[in-house]
């Protein structure tokens, strides 16, 4: 019989957008002892995951509440539950997730509407906007912060602008959650998705969301109709089930309410991770947590720039934490990150799409985004760019990112 040695994962020092560093104290709390889900304890920790959550999303929804699944489960759960076959579904595209969601609208049988921005630019709100008052969609998905360009998406207006003609606004934000601030009440979301594997620095595996009465009464209005017509013998092709049982938020909330309706078998441990990585989210302060993922952007950015590199993007909607870089001429991008993982430990990413082989990019998220990995990572990609030959300012980026946390410190 074949044998394995221990497992024993080397340890990374991942820059990437997503995942990233896991808080040890989410580690730790990863190994307590495993409760039965109906424990009154383990309830207990439920309704406690919620409030935070709540607190986290900036929202007074009665409904929030994780899906166990990476962040696509969180996405998929809100659209297949609340897209009938024929709803319009307008989805502003400006970068690789837009995508994503078109894609799903489409197989749940929504009319979709695309309006596309170039990648590395986002939507002037007031192009939205006149598109919504064009379409006049059902639903109306997109996303916040796109990892695959580095750019973040303006809300003003559109949350109002959807009311006006009774859509739904979708909101993906997967990225920024737990990073920079996600208004849900203030900017009128009607649902959220979140990720745990980003900002948040837990394990991916489970997607928290938020969703107010609005979306709930689309769920609750199909869960009605289609229970009266299979009462009524009706054949199962004239029911608009909602296509999927395991993520039909219907079922959800019934999990999820004082009734705990059995659904699913929750996943245990990572509901210990969510539970204590947002119970540090809240304990660091919302602003002061914000205000430090973007102390550590302005240091990697001046530190790069310092180098001599190029950024991606237009930096007027840059997403804070993810910084794309352009690939210098005459280097294989993936030479280089090949180097840094194998010689330094670093993990960045490249990317897709039509940015294949032209950028990297970097994230300062969540537990990585701190002042030893950015400096870290600072001196790792200069010394490998000197290595291959490409004309770095040798000594330059580290002392621009020092001057940063200088003059931080004594703000």
């Amino acid at each position: 019989m074949r044998t394995y040695k221990d497992l024993s994962p080397s340890l990374r020092t991942i820059m990437t957008p997503g995942p990233v560093e896991v808080d040890p104290r989410v580690l730790r709390a990863m190994s307590y002892p495993i409760l039965g889900q109906f424990d009154p304890e383990f309830t207990e920790l439920m309704n406690e995951t919620m409030e935070m959550l709540r607190d986290v999303f900036q929202t007074n929804n009665q409904w929030a509440f994780p899906i166990d699944g990476t962040s696509r489960s969180g996405i998929e759960a809100v659209l297949v539950s609340i897209i009938e076959p024929g709803d319009k579904v307008l989805v502003p595209i400006y970068g690789r997730f837009g995508n994503l969601l078109v894609e799903i609208a489409e197989r749940c049988g929504a009319e979709v509407a695309i309006i596309e921005q170039e990648w590395g630019a986002v939507f002037d709100p007031i192009d939205i906007i006149t598109a919504i008052e064009r379409e006049k969609p059902t639903i109306v998905a997109m996303v916040h912060g796109e990892t695959s360009t580095g750019c973040i998406q303006k809300f003003d207006g559109i949350g109002a602008a959807c009311r006006e003609v009774d859509a739904l606004l979708v909101v993906d934000a997967v990225a920024t959650i737990g990073g920079v601030p996600v208004k849900t009440d203030e900017w009128l979301l009607d649902a959220v998705i979140g990720g745990t594997q980003k900002c948040l620095s837990v394990p991916s595996g489970m997607s928290p969301i938020t969703y107010n009465d609005r979306i709930e009464a689309k769920v609750m209005r199909r869960k009605t109709i289609e229970r009266g017509l299979r009462e009524k013998g009706a054949p199962i092709s004239s029911v608009k089930a909602v296509a999927s049982n395991y993520f039909d938020l219907g079922m959800l909330q019934d999990y999820w309410s004082p009734k705990r309706l059995n659904h699913h078998t929750e996943a245990t441990t990572m509901l210990y991770a969510l539970r204590e990585g947002l119970r540090i989210v809240l304990q660091e302060g919302l602003e002061e947590r914000f205000s430090r993922h973007k102390r550590h952007e302005a240091a990697l950015v001046a530190g790069l720039q310092a180098m001599g590199l190029t950024l991606y993007g237009d930096p007027l909607c840059k997403l804070p934490v993810v910084t794309c870089i352009r690939i210098p001429s005459g280097v294989d991008g993936e030479d280089v990150r090949s180097m840094l993982l194998n010689s330094f430990g670093i993990e960045i990413a490249s990317s897709f799409g039509p940015l294949k082989g032209q950028i990297w990019r970097i994230g300062t998220m969540g537990f990585s985004c701190n002042q030893k990995n950015v400096l870290h990572v600072l001196g790792a990609l200069e010394a490998t760019l000197h290595w291959y030959g490409v004309d770095v300012s040798v000594g330059k980026a580290l002392q621009a990112a020092l001057a940063v946390y200088a003059h931080k410190r004594e703000e």
